[in-house]
Parts: C-alpha cells; sequence; structure tokens
C-alpha cells in the first residue's frame, strides 16, 4: 500500500484514533499530539514521539466533564474545588486532580493526580465528542522545537503523511496555565 497525503478530516483522526495512532490537532494555543488515553500502545507511541518520559504523566483534554469521571476521583472534590474548575472552563486552564487507583500509569506517570482540560476551542470539542471520550494533549514538537502552531509546521516536523485535524488554533499566545484543583496554586502560568 502507498502512502499518501493525509486528509485531515475529521473523521479521518477519528478512525486513526480508533486504529490506535497518534495525531495531530489544534488547541487554544498550539497544535497538540493526541492518542486514544486508554490504549497503552498509543500512549508509548505518543511518549516516543516526543521524547517524554512517562514518570511525567500527561494531560487528558475534553469536550464536557462528563468524559473525565472515569479517569479521576471526583468523590474527592469539594464543591469549592469542582466550582473552581467549573468557573474555568470550558477553557485554556488545566487542573491537576486525584485520578482513580483504575486510571492506567501511562496516564498520570509518577503521580497520583491527573492534569485535565476542558476546552473550548471548537476543533477539539468536535473531535472528543466524534471520538466518544477525552485525548492525551501534549503539545506537538519534537524534542528541542518549537511547539507547532500551523498545519504546515506539523507537516514539516512529522511529514506529509502524519494525521493532523486541519484547522486553526484559538490564537494564545501561550500553553495552558496548570493548577492544582485541591489547593489552588498555580503549577504553569498560562
Amino acid at each position: 500500500m502507498q502512502k499518501h497525503s493525509f486528509s485531515g478530516s475529521l473523521e479521518d483522526c477519528v478512525e486513526q484514533l480508533r486504529q490506535q495512532a497518534v495525531i495531530a490537532y489544534p488547541t487554544e494555543a498550539v497544535f497538540g499530539l493526541g492518542c486514544d488515553p486508554d490504549s497503552e500502545s498509543a500512549v508509548m507511541a505518543l511518549l516516543a514521539l516526543k521524547q517524554r518520559p512517562v514518570e511525567k504523566g500527561l494531560i487528558l483534554i475534553a469536550a464536557d466533564y462528563a468524559q473525565l469521571e472515569r479517569y479521576i476521583s471526583d468523590r474527592e472534590l469539594t464543591v469549592e474545588q469542582r466550582e473552581r474548575m467549573f468557573a474555568h472552563w470550558p477553557g485554556p486552564v488545566t487542573f491537576v486532580v486525584p485520578a482513580t487507583p483504575q486510571t492506567p500509569r501511562w496516564l498520570t506517570g509518577r503521580f497520583d493526580s491527573l492534569a485535565i482540560r476542558v476546552s473550548d476551542h471548537p476543533d477539539v470539542q468536535a473531535l472528543c465528542r466524534a471520538f466518544g471520550k477525552p485525548l492525551v494533549s501534549t503539545s506537538a514538537n519534537l524534542s528541542g522545537e518549537e511547539p507547532c502552531r500551523t498545519v504546515e509546521a506539523v507537516r514539516a516536523q512529522f511529514g506529509e503523511a502524519f494525521p493532523v485535524l486541519v484547522g486553526n488554533t484559538g490564537g494564545r499566545q501561550n500553553p495552558s496555565e496548570i493548577r492544582d484543583v485541591l489547593t489552588g496554586n498555580l503549577i504553569r502560568q498560562g
């Protein structure tokens, strides 16, 4: 079978995700690399592509909170902590929350928590809804390279045939802010 240029449609990207592939897609600030969070082989392929150690843990990005609930210990959150998250969502703020004991270590790394975000980016919303669950999300760039902000930049770094959802980023300059939901402390400035 001959390699050909990837179409970049939502349907093709969802099909790639179902086949355990890593894809690129636009987010609020940069293109993200994503895959099925329940597929160890897909996550390991993403980590290998990024040259990122599994111990660091990953972010899950979703269309709504319900998509994230099976990965997190919602019952450990107070009403105030939940309200703190919901006041920022959907939007470009990532929260670190307690993970369930069943959440795979390939997502949490060395932590008992998981970073999660409900995105307001229309392409992320459409992708997660069509796939039916959240995606792993990390910036689309090879080790040592700048994060990709355009489809052309993704193709330049990862190749013409790399599956990328054609679209535009949300125009933010900085990656998502990261906060600890339990303490409210800022982990990464957005």
